[in-house]
């Protein structure tokens, strides 16, 4: 059965089998052909889309830089030549058009010269206990920046009558505060947390390609995961509270989980807004 456009693109911001296949032997060198074998879609069609969106974020950051007042956050972030930073979470991340591959644009359109790289490490629909795993690659980098937003899978539930998120929230904590301890203990990096949002929950039950899985959210238990973020002792960004609840209409997709392309350049505004003002 053939894919409708609007399938197509959100199957793309949702899936990319090169982030999920990185851990395996050989995976990082699967080609662009692979990945759309596994995503059960042409390599010319799949490689169209990905250079349109890759293409559309290039755009999204320039649109941002042409305000000033973004321009002048993006001048005051607290980084240094040859800074790294590492972009670390889930699907709202991976996206191909998210936050952080609009950071990157923008910091190689307006700081070029500082030579600052983004690493993206980001699987979509991990938890916090899956992050564990992935944090040793973070350790690795030895990045000076690592930029978290994570939590969002720990507060889903599968099927129509579930009685329990796919992690308790107590364990988010425990993890959460893991995560943090081998940042601050195996590199001199600074963090910045991100609370995840919050979700419209009849749009995301009504969605086809969600419903397949079963995947449920309520922002009830989103709002514990982003209660948790907010305990923590390092400059955080509450987009739970910034965004609503839920965010508004125009800037989640039509499954009320992930972001469009305004709602990643939002994203991005709200990060550069709260990150600037770090000394």
């Amino acid at each position: 059965m053939s894919m409708s456009t609007e399938q197509l693109r959100w199957l793309l911001k949702v899936i990319q089998p090169e982030r999920t296949l990185a851990s395996l032997p050989g995976g990082a060198g699967l080609s662009p052909a692979t990945h759309a074998a596994l995503l059960g879609l042409p390599p010319d069609l799949y490689g169209a889309e990905i250079a349109r969106m890759k293409a559309e974020a290039k755009e999204a950051a320039d649109e941002l830089l042409a305000d000033p007042a973004v321009a002048s956050m993006v001048d005051r972030l607290p980084l240094q030549k040859g800074g790294k930073i590492v972009a670390f979470g889930d699907s709202l991340t991976s996206d191909p058009q998210s936050w952080a591959v609009i950071l990157g644009e923008m910091l190689a359109a307006r700081r070029a010269a500082d030579g600052i790289s983004v690493a993206i490490n980001a699987v979509g629909g991990d938890v916090t206990t899956q992050c564990l795993v992935r944090i040793g690659e973070v350790v690795r980098h030895q990045p000076d920046w690592v930029l978290f937003l994570i939590g969002t899978n720990d507060a889903r539930t599968q099927g129509p009558h579930p009685t329990k998120t796919l992690v308790h929230h107590e364990e988010t904590a425990r993890n959460v505060a893991e995560l943090r301890q081998r940042v601050s203990r195996e590199t001199k990096a600074r963090c910045v947390w991100l609370t995840p949002p919050a979700v419209d929950e009849a749009r995301v039950a009504a969605h086809a390609g969600l419903a397949r899985f079963g995947v449920r959210f309520r922002n009830d238990d989103l709002a514990r995961v982003a209660q948790i973020v907010r305990e923590i002792d390092d400059p955080k960004i509450d987009l739970f509270a910034r965004l609503g609840t839920p965010p508004p209409a125009d800037l989640l997709t039509g499954d009320g989980l992930h972001f469009t392309l305004a709602g990643q350049k939002r994203l991005a505004r709200e990060l550069l807004e709260g990150w600037s003002n770090l000394s």
